[in-house]
């Protein structure tokens, strides 16, 4: 059964590939005849920057483990998180993707009823400000009153909102365009813009491939942490679909971190990318997929109360009340 996710190899690395698979797929068994006993498909959406379930969707891990029984699965890929978890909350998909953390949030102040699956450990430096290489600009305080291409309530927007302040400057000191990772690219290529603020692979992309600056990124400032999220009332019929998708999430990030080339080569296809952009990426993050804990939420809140002082978020949020999915039950 592991043949899909790794090639057979005697080498010590190619045994402890297959050890970390094989933990996986034990830890799965048990629970797959309840993730089959609902008679309907699960859908999953995911994003460009959804390395993990990239990778899962591409070699048809989830169908191979949940075999040609009642479950199936579809995937529906969105242009950012926000519309993803907006899908979410009116029932569209049934699980999300990693979305930055900053994303949550908003669909929390809309009221949704979302239910934490995962989150990967912090990678503060897979998202940053980027200038052309000959802009004017050389510090975060020459962006005051300059025209800023960012995605709204990804994770880069909390990043903006916290540079600038850790700068002395506010979000209203800054011209923000609100543009999709796509549109946003082409607007500061062809100067429509004096900053964008990116996340990988679209940060990788860009350095690769234009004259471009890093101004600043999240080290010190954002932890850029990643969650996977369910529709609570899917994550309350379907705990052990939820297992599945929670082992294999962790495999896979493991096998990532393990086998950067391998990995950058095997996504190079499927996201357009020169395998030497998608490792530069990936060596940004974490890929470290573990459980939630209340407790440790509490990035999630100083995210909330700078998006509302900003005038951004319609409420104050508290984001420990929320639901959250444990991998023992």
């Amino acid at each position: 059964m592991t043949a899909y996710l790794m090639k057979p190899s005697l080498s010590p690395l190619a045994k402890r590939r297959r050890l970390l698979q094989a933990a996986a797929l034990a830890a799965a068994l048990p629970v797959l005849a309840q993730a089959q006993s609902g008679a309907r498909a699960v859908r999953i959406g995911y994003q460009k920057s959804s390395t993990l379930l990239t990778i899962i969707k591409a070699r048809g891990t989830l169908e191979k483990l949940l075999g040609p029984g009642a479950t199936k699965v579809s995937w529906h890929e969105f242009s950012s998180g926000l519309p993803l978890l907006e899908a979410l909350n009116v029932g569209g998909v049934d699980i999300s993707a990693d979305v930055a953390d900053t994303v949550p949030v908003f669909a929390q102040a809309a009221g949704a009823r979302l239910t934490y699956l995962a989150q990967e450990s912090p990678s503060p430096s897979a998202q940053a400000i980027v200038v052309r290489a000959d802009s004017p600009v050389r510090t975060v305080r020459d962006l005051k009153r300059r025209k800023i291409a960012v995605t709204k309530a990804a994770g880069v927007h909390y990043l903006l909102i916290a540079t600038l302040e850790q700068a002395g400057l506010t979000f209203s000191d800054i011209d923000p365009a609100y543009l999709s990772p796509a549109d946003a690219r082409a607007a500061f290529e062809r100067g429509s813009v004096d900053a964008w603020v990116t996340w990988d692979p679209f940060l990788a992309g860009v350095q690769r491939q234009s004259q471009v600056r890093i101004l600043s990124d999240g080290r010190g400032v954002a932890d850029y942490q990643r969650y996977y999220l369910a529709s609570t009332s899917f994550a309350d019929a379907h705990p052990g679909l939820l297992r599945v998708v929670f082992d294999q999430l962790q495999a896979t990030g493991q096998w990532v971190k393990h086998n950067a080339r391998e990995a950058a080569t095997f996504l190079s296809p499927l996201w357009g990318l020169d395998a030497d952009t998608i490792e530069l990426a990936n060596g940004r993050r974490s890929y470290e997929v573990r459980a939630v804990r209340k407790e440790a939420l509490g990035e999630q809140q100083r995210i909330a109360d700078a998006f509302f002082n900003a005038g951004l978020l319609p409420r104050k949020v508290d984001t420990a009340d929320v639901a959250i999915w444990q991998p023992g039950k």
